[in-house]
């Protein structure tokens, strides 16, 4: 009866042999490749033991990369990480995927999992040692950083698993990790509101960089920051008083500044908007014409959410308002139609969240917000301005 062959990335016995020249030893084995045939591999060095190391380790990576480049559980978590931010490239470029969140995945993989883990095989990032792995992280730079290099790391074993490396996915039993209680959500008061616009629009480098009206513009729609920067005037329907917000601004390395859709369907929202909205984009109307965006850089294009956000701190100060930053109108506008009495499901939908657990938890406070929404908002700016109902 013929003997049964290998299985594929298998190999048989390891001999020694002592060279001829007596110049080390050389190791070889029998080794069935992944396309089915089986050969002889050999690897010589200074010692038996040497050179039977060095054909087990040349066996592995062979085992592991195949004819068609498949993984197996002695893969180096380096290899499996490579296949698995490509698929997010490939996602990405497709518009699947966002491309920051695609440049965010790969630097985490490369700041803070390959030194860490990358030379590791797959067989041996046990869930102890993953688990080890992933609360250093917490305890030296934070828990939303941990979280992050978990979701990176539970992604690269899931394209392990379906190259059939490994059976099962071991981050899914790693611990939870564990953070202080969120702060709840701040926003601005109808007076903090008040002096926070005046203050911009005493401050002249404020008003260079047209801070006051991007500003109101937050708070009157509740907007991120990049979808705000991201407003074309052809977005804008000042005859029925609408924004369409679709769009959103993002530097990627390597590339800068693009205008790229929202990353959601609940992103992408039609909004009605409040009279002092419609009043200041008349006046900018006006002044600057339709042309590009609402509220363009120095030069009339695209401008950058981070150095815009960097010119917030810089005019907010380091006393009493040093707590703002831009989210903090999106909540203030959240928090406006929450005391107005708006549902949940309305606020969400304004905001452009598509779960309104994330509404109540993180902003209080349907992609197509209510005219009562813009209603709100305007009585809250009259209000913070002294004015009548």
């Amino acid at each position: 009866m013929p003997r049964p062959p290998l299985p594929i990335g298998t190999y048989g016995a390891i001999t020694t042999q002592k060279l001829a020249d007596g110049s080390g030893y050389r190791a070889f084995a029998r080794f069935r490749d992944h396309d089915g045939v089986t050969r002889k591999i050999e690897r010589t060095g200074r010692s038996a033991t040497a050179a039977k190391n060095r054909l087990k380790e040349h066996l592995r990576d062979r085992a592991s990369h195949g004819a068609a480049g498949s993984l197996s559980g002695e893969s180096r978590f380096r290899v499996a990480a490579e296949k698995w931010i490509s698929t997010i490239d490939e996602l990405a470029a497709q518009g699947q995927r966002s491309p920051s969140t695609a440049q965010l995945y790969r630097a985490t993989l490369t700041t803070h999992v390959l030194p860490a883990i990358g030379e590791l095989r797959l067989g041996e990032l046990t869930v102890p040692r993953l688990d080890k792995f992933v609360q250093d992280i917490r305890i030296h730079r934070g828990a939303a950083t941990a979280k992050l290099a978990r979701t990176v790391v539970s992604g690269v074993f899931g394209i392990a698993v379906r190259h059939g490396a490994i059976t099962a996915n071991p981050v899914r039993d790693i611990a939870r990790i564990t953070s202080r209680p969120a702060r709840p959500p701040r926003a601005l008061t109808p007076d903090e509101r008040t002096e926070w616009i005046e203050r911009l629009k005493a401050d002249q480098d404020a008003v260079r960089k047209d801070l006051p009206d991007l500003c109101e513009w937050m708070l009157a729609t509740g907007v991120r920051i990049g979808e705000a920067l991201a407003v074309h005037w052809d977005d804008i329907d000042l005859d029925a008083g609408v924004v369409h917000v679709d769009h959103t601004v993002i530097r990627i390395k390597g590339t800068g500044l693009i205008r790229k859709s929202t990353k959601s369907l609940a992103g992408a929202r039609t909004l009605p908007l409040p009279a002092f909205a419609i009043d200041m984009l008349r006046r900018r109307q006006l002044a600057n014409g339709t042309r590009g965006p609402v509220f363009p850089d120095s030069i009339g294009g695209w401008r950058d959410p981070s150095n815009t956000s960097r010119d917030l701190r810089h005019a907010r100060g380091s006393a009493e308002f040093a707590w703002v930053t831009s989210h903090v109108f999106r909540k203030t506008a959240a928090t406006e139609l929450d005391r107005a009495g708006l549902s949940a499901r309305q606020i969400a939908d304004q905001l452009g969240h598509a779960k309104v657990s994330m509404t109540q938890d993180r902003y209080m406070g349907r992609r197509a917000g209510g005219r009562e929404a813009a209603d709100a908002l305007d009585r809250a700016h009259r209000a913070a301005r002294g004015g009548g109902p």
